[in-house]
This record gives C-alpha cells, sequence and structure tokens, in this order.
C-alpha cells in the first residue's frame, strides 16, 4: 500500500487523538453480565444494552446449545439458496405475533434492517420525513433510497408537520414518517401519539426503530407503539439487546411489505442467514420477555433508585424515565477523565463525545439492567461521588 496513503490514516488518527476523540475497546474475559472481569480486575458494568440481564442467562445458553445440537453452526449460505432453515421462520413468526404484526424478516442486525428497509418500498416518487436525531442507521438507509428526503428537528411535532405539508405540496405519491421509539443517546421516548396522529392527517406511513425498547417498555415489553397504545406501519428491531444481547435483527409489519422485502432487501439477500444457536437462544428469550414482568418491575426500580440519587449527589442529567441515563459533561476530555477515574474505582463505563453525540454534549451514558442489586447500585454511586470530586466535575 503507498506510503503516503498510511502516512494520511496515521494523521488523521493523530488529530483524532489530539482532539480527546479516540475511542478504547475493553477485553472482557468471560460472559456479558452486570459484573464482568477486565484485565483480571472484577468490575460492575453500567455501560451495557443488556436491560433485563439476559446476555448470560443459563437459559439462553442452553438453548443456543440444543439449537446447535438439532440444527448446526451455521447456514454457511444466504436466505433464499439454501440457508433457511424452519428455526428462522418460526422465529419471524414469533417476533411477529408477539409485536402485534402480520409477518416479519430477519437480518443479521438491525443495522442491516433499518439500511435495508427503504430502498425496496420506496422510489423517487415519495418521500422520507425523518427525525434529526435517528440512529444512524436510518440515515444510511434512507441515503440508498431514491425517495424524497425532509428532516424534522428531534421530536418537534410543529416543525414535522411542516415537513409533512411541504412532502404533501411537493406531489409525493407515498410519505413514511421514520423515529426512533427511544433516542439511545438522551434516553427520550418519541412522542408516538402525536406522530401518529399527524401521519393519518397527512395519510403518511410510519417506521419505527424499537432497538432500546422491545422486551422492556411498554406492556409485555411489546415496545413504545404498545406504551403509547397506538399502532404504527413498520417496526424495526434488534435481539442484541434485551432479547438476548447476541445479534439479529429484524422488519416486522404487513404481509406486503415483508413479502417485497425478502424479494429486493440487498443486506438480506446478500448475507449469510443467522447462526441456529442465535435463532434457538431468540424463541427461548422471547418466551422469557413476554413473562418478565418481574423483571421489567426491577428495570424500572433500578433507574428510579438510580436517577434520584445521581441528582441528588448534584450530577447534571437529562430528564426522563428510560434505562438510559445520561450524565451529561459537556467537553471530550472531561467525559475520558471522569471514565477513567471511574475505572480506577471498579465501575465501567464509556464516555460519548463527537461525532456520535453534538460538540459540547459529551456525556457518560449510563445504562441499567435488571441483574443489578441495590449493593451495586450503592457502590457504584459512591464512586461516582468520588470519581466527581476527583474531577472536578461535582
Amino acid at each position: 500500500m503507498a506510503e503516503a496513503f498510511l502516512d494520511h490514516l496515521k494523521a488523521t488518527l493523530a488529530a483524532i487523538e489530539a482532539e480527546g476523540l479516540m475511542k478504547q475497546e475493553r477485553y472482557i474475559e468471560g460472559p456479558q453480565g452486570a459484573r464482568v472481569q477486565i484485565g483480571g480486575r472484577p468490575m460492575l458494568n453500567l455501560c451495557a444494552n443488556n436491560y433485563l440481564g439476559l446476555a448470560n442467562d443459563p437459559r439462553l445458553v442452553e438453548a443456543a446449545r440444543a439449537a446447535m445440537e438439532s440444527h448446526g453452526y451455521g447456514m454457511a449460505s444466504v436466505r433464499f439458496i439454501c440457508g433457511t432453515q424452519d428455526l428462522h421462520r418460526a422465529l419471524e413468526a414469533r417476533i411477529a405475533a408477539f409485536l402485534g404484526m402480520q409477518d416479519a424478516i430477519l437480518f443479521a442486525a438491525c443495522f442491516d434492517a433499518n439500511g435495508g428497509v427503504f430502498e425496496p418500498l420506496l422510489g423517487e416518487a415519495d418521500a422520507i420525513v425523518s427525525d434529526s436525531l435517528n440512529h444512524a442507521s436510518i440515515i444510511d438507509g434512507i441515503r440508498l433510497c431514491k425517495a424524497r428526503r425532509f428532516r424534522f428537528q428531534n421530536n418537534d411535532m410543529e416543525d414535522l408537520e411542516r415537513q409533512l405539508k411541504a412532502a404533501r405540496e411537493g406531489g409525493a405519491r407515498f410519505v413514511l414518517i421514520a423515529t426512533d421509539g427511544v433516542f439511545s443517546m438522551d434516553g427520550y421516548f418519541a412522542n408516538l401519539e402525536e406522530i401518529t396522529r399527524l401521519a393519518g392527517a397527512y395519510d403518511a406511513l410510519t417506521l419505527v426503530d424499537d432497538c432500546h425498547a422491545t422486551g422492556f417498555v411498554g406492556p409485555q415489553g411489546r415496545g413504545t407503539p404498545a406504551r403509547a397504545g397506538v399502532k404504527v406501519d413498520i417496526l424495526t428491531g434488534t435481539f442484541g439487546k434485551a432479547l438476548g444481547g447476541a445479534l439479529g435483527g429484524y422488519v416486522a409489519g404487513p404481509q406486503p411489505v415483508i413479502d417485497l422485502l425478502r424479494q429486493r432487501a440487498r443486506p438480506y439477500l446478500f448475507s449469510n442467514a443467522l447462526p441456529p444457536a442465535v435463532v434457538g437462544a431468540a424463541l427461548a428469550a422471547l418466551d422469557i420477555v413476554e413473562a418478565a414482568d418481574d423483571l421489567r418491575k426491577q428495570l424500572t426500580t433500578n433507574a428510579g433508585y438510580w436517577r434520584n440519587i445521581l441528582e441528588t449527589l448534584g450530577f447534571h442529567l437529562l430528564p426522563g424515565s428510560h434505562p438510559i441515563v445520561p450524565v451529561m459533561l459537556g467537553e471530550a476530555p472531561k467525559a475520558q477523565a471522569f471514565a477513567r477515574a471511574l475505572d480506577k474505582r471498579g465501575i465501567m463505563v464509556s464516555p460519548f463525545f463527537y461525532p456520535v453525540v453534538p460538540k459540547g454534549g459529551a456525556r457518560i451514558r449510563t445504562q441499567m439492567n435488571a441483574a443489578l442489586t441495590r449493593e451495586d447500585l450503592d457502590f457504584a454511586l459512591e464512586a461516582f461521588a468520588d470519581a466527581g470530586r476527583e474531577t472536578g466535575v461535582l
């Protein structure tokens, strides 16, 4: 490879490092969970999407093992050639029924689901109206689609209506509103009551990415539409968070939508089918989650306690009730210093900063889960207080 190109890359990396924006990975030695081991040290984990604590649940491990024994290790094929098993269709039917949809289609990840859902369904004659804080996968999926693009300010319903009017006045054939159900950097819920009302008023379709809700938000964990008491047209989501924490995504919706995606969604057509172990464990996770009111109650209790004491200590939090509780710190170096101070005290967190969040909006995004005990939370709160004083955050 040309040295000039490599030198260019090295200079880019050096600039990222100089700005305090370099992201570091840590190696977990063992399973994901409320407590993990890193470098031989036990750490309390406050930054996983493991909302119900199922990532190392022995029932899921057993279900994965049983699926491998009965259906093998991998598919070595895409779905339409020879990569579809009865397990895949069982999971698609199960997640669709759980969400109250006619059918569903599996993808390798929700990033692929969002990346592949728009292009087959909409074309140049259509329009997509997207929330400004939507996940990167929605943004990328919309870029791949030839529909006209309109963007409304985050959760701003007046701006949404302006953009819907503009789309209609521009002669759009079909209009689709796309939004996250939960905005993952802030822990805010989308205003689905008003979004669906406006969709009805302007004859628009609705698509919601419910990755940070499925399994633990709303009645029986059926997500943000169930929480809001509304119906949306298309739901995307993941098995990589509350539903076991492995991988795999889906699109759920009306039968013709799913049928067309099965014919034309490029990430589906050109990616290997999900391995049997993941599918078997995801089926088991849905059985657990549907009856997991106790875990959802514990998660809500933990989130409320954590938020209340952090505010009492004097930390600046974004308001909300979701298990995502962002601790706002402003600049990237301060967020990184605070994370290092917590690491010394046995707390695993991740600082978020530009370009993941806007400049000046650096934060520690803490995330509660049902496996954390009150003893765990009190230990973490003491560490937050000590680290806050040491770094000047408090």
